[in-house]
């Protein structure tokens, strides 16, 4: 940890020293670790395509796109704004459906996609890099961009058999997603595969902005899950998780009943995304058959919550009713995109279960927990839950025996 620690601190150290005259940049030896960015501000079909790589060659360029390494290994925020900033998005202009034709740029973007290890590239960019900060809920920031000129891949790129067959099957692209899930390739990995428009029948591919393939990936794993945690039996106890992640904070309360999802996610003056000074809430929910709509209240915070709740319930193979607050706290200074919000879930689990006999004892125990452990009075939103209202006054059928 401490060897992690001092090998960030110094590449953070490089980078801003290299920023410092980053304008007189024209051509690039580097390594993309490997990552793309697909945007979405241009007026749809057409988007910029970006490779992303160091501002040169980096032995361990792996390192400034890996959310899973800088959760476990508890990374700080400044960590990862000063890697991510430290990232070039190199960039060019393409349709929706140019993944159906040969392109060049869009060639090797694919290539740099879905690789399963760091990629040597050489760029030239037509224009000087500008500095931009701007700030997105569900993808990680980027601070450094320009126009790609020439681009030209100068190692092997290596792509796992089973992707490269999912890739070339005739098979839709939830399919190719879920079977990729099914033999352990990560959600992070998943989605920057679907972003790049090589999943899907042939005649249906196409490009997905980075943000939107984040959440897809998240929603239809978590549909995948939900078609065998609807079979299964209640879970017997009500189970209560909590933890904290980089100034978000976790409750996390499952009720012996049938599926259905409430997330309320309270953000604190000074946090990420309250500059004001007043406390600003949001939420979004789900019943037995899921959501026909998008969550827009949560937006990607909504999916990225729930997925790693299903894995846990599908591990167990119990489905349960769910409450979840997260509270936002001034301590998440820096919006990083929902892989925060994934993680800071899955510690919440992996911390440990607290079983209760009772609602009322599982209340109590939020009520205390909050109030000693965060400072919160849980009151204010367990009164507003219509998942905790439903629970109240549905009676269980073995309430009548």
């Amino acid at each position: 940890m401490n060897n992690l620690r001092f090998e960030t601190v110094k590449k953070i150290t490089e980078t801003n020293f290299k920023l410092k005259s980053f304008d007189k940049i024209s051509e690039l030896d580097s390594v993309s670790p490997p990552s793309v960015f697909i945007g979405s501000k241009l007026k749809y079909p057409q988007m910029n395509v970006g490779i992303l790589s160091p501002l040169q060659r980096e032995k361990d360029a792996w390192i400034y796109d890996a959310p899973e390494h800088w959760a476990k290994n508890d990374f700080k925020i400044s960590d990862v704004v000063n890697l991510r900033e430290g990232l070039l998005n190199s960039r060019f202009k393409v349709k929706a459906k140019s993944v159906r034709a040969s392109n060049k740029f869009l060639d090797i973007a694919k290539q740099i996609a879905v690789s399963s290890k760091p990629v040597d590239i050489e760029i030239k960019l037509k224009r000087k890099i500008s500095l931009n900060r701007n700030r997105d809920r569900v993808t990680m920031p980027q601070a450094l961009g320009a126009p790609l000129e020439k681009a030209r891949i100068t190692s092997n790129v290596k792509i796992h058999q089973k992707v490269d067959k999912v890739m070339n099957d005739e098979i839709k692209s939830s399919e190719g997603l879920e079977l990729l899930y099914k033999n352990n390739f990560s959600e992070y990995t998943l989605s920057k595969i679907l972003s790049i428009g090589v999943l899907g029948l042939k005649k249906n591919k196409k490009l997905v902005p980075t943000r939107w393939s984040i959440t897809a990936t998240d929603d239809t794993l978590g549909k995948s899950l939900l078609n065998n945690i609807r079979d299964y039996k209640w879970i017997e106890n009500y189970e209560l998780f909590f933890g904290e992640f980089m100034g978000n904070q976790y409750v996390i309360m499952l009720f012996p009943n049938v599926w259905s999802y409430e997330l309320f996610e309270l953000y604190y003056p000074g946090s990420s995304w309250n500059p004001g000074e007043e406390l600003k809430a949001s939420t979004d929910s789900e019943g037995f058959y899921g959501r026909k709509n998008y969550a827009s209240s949560t937006a990607g915070g909504y999916y990225a919550t729930r997925l790693p709740i299903l894995e846990y319930l599908n591990s167990i193979k119990r489905q349960a009713s769910v409450l979840v607050i997260r509270l936002e706290t001034p301590s998440y200074w820096a919006a990083l995109g929902v892989w925060v919000v994934r993680q800071s879930v899955r510690k919440a689990l992996e911390r440990g279960v607290m079983k209760f006999d009772s609602r009322e004892e599982l209340i109590d125990g939020v009520k205390r927990i909050g109030k000693v452990k965060y400072d919160f009075e849980a009151n204010t939103i367990l009164s507003r839950s219509n998942l905790l209202e439903q629970i109240k006054t549905v009676r269980r059928l073995s309430e009548w025996f």
